[in-house]
């Protein structure tokens, strides 16, 4: 029963990759064209493969409604915060989960710091966006003409003199942030607060979230901050694995 299984399985990364004929999934599978016939079928009563008009089978709508549904029905949060923890017992700093809501990027979790001198945040709460490590690891995988467009009509306040100025340079530090995969905030909303961010991404490779670790100056420096950017992009990229149900990475 679990060769059947198995083999039933195999179809599927198959058909992912277009549609394909009887034989084509016997060869595939290495057995007679009856058992593929057979296999094919019981897929085909549940939904999970559709035969076409030429004779050939491509996935089904109902295993695409399933994988949807389960995507859906993952929550970042849940999947994330052991992770967190462990970061957080790592290097004793603040560590925050964010997600993007319209316009907004917001915290959704938070382990805090182990330290007396503390920044100020709070769960579900909007970050400054146009200067935050983890908006600009969220918007920076927009496509380019929904940065564009968001970059022309966010606000762009300055709270320190290192804020990001304008949409130019909002963009560019975008760009940036795409290229290398990380993002910092040394001092662009608290002159006294630095961060670095990492993105999480989901099964279509797309960024779903970004975790970050921040702490006051007065606790770490930014080259301290910057140190611990490498644990930060492991972190994430174990996050990512996990919610995206892929093997970790060695």
């Amino acid at each position: 029963m679990s060769q059947t299984v198995d083999r039933a399985l195999s179809i599927l990364p198959l058909l992912a990759r277009g549609p394909a004929g009887l034989e084509q999934v016997a060869r595939h599978l290495d057995v007679h064209k009856s058992t593929a016939l057979r296999l094919l079928r019981t897929l085909h009563e549940h939904g999970m493969v559709h035969r076409q008009g030429d004779q050939r089978y491509r996935l089904g709508a109902r295993l695409i409604a399933l994988a949807q549904e389960a995507v859906e029905n993952i929550d970042v949060r849940a999947v994330a915060h052991p992770y967190l923890a462990e970061l957080n017992e790592a290097c004793g700093h603040t560590v925050h989960l964010a997600v993007r809501q319209e316009d907004e990027v917001l915290y959704i979790d938070k382990v805090e710091s182990r330290y007396p001198v503390r920044m100020y945040s709070r769960i579900g709460r909007p970050v400054a966006v146009t200067v935050a490590a983890v908006a600009k690891v969220i918007l920076a995988d927009l496509p380019e003409d929904e940065r564009r467009a968001l970059a022309e009509r966010l606000d762009y306040p300055r709270h320190t003199p290192r804020s990001t100025p304008g949409p130019a340079a909002f963009l560019k530090e975008l760009a940036r942030v795409r290229e290398q995969g990380w993002a910092t905030d040394l001092g662009g909303h608290e002159e006294t607060v630095n961060c670095v961010a990492a993105p999480v991404r989901g099964a279509d490779g797309r960024v779903a979230a970004a975790l970050s670790v921040s702490a006051p100056a007065a606790v770490a420096g930014a080259d301290e901050l910057m140190r611990l950017l490498p644990l930060v992009r492991r972190t994430a990229d174990a996050v990512s694995a996990e919610y995206a149900g892929r093997p970790p990475a060695a």
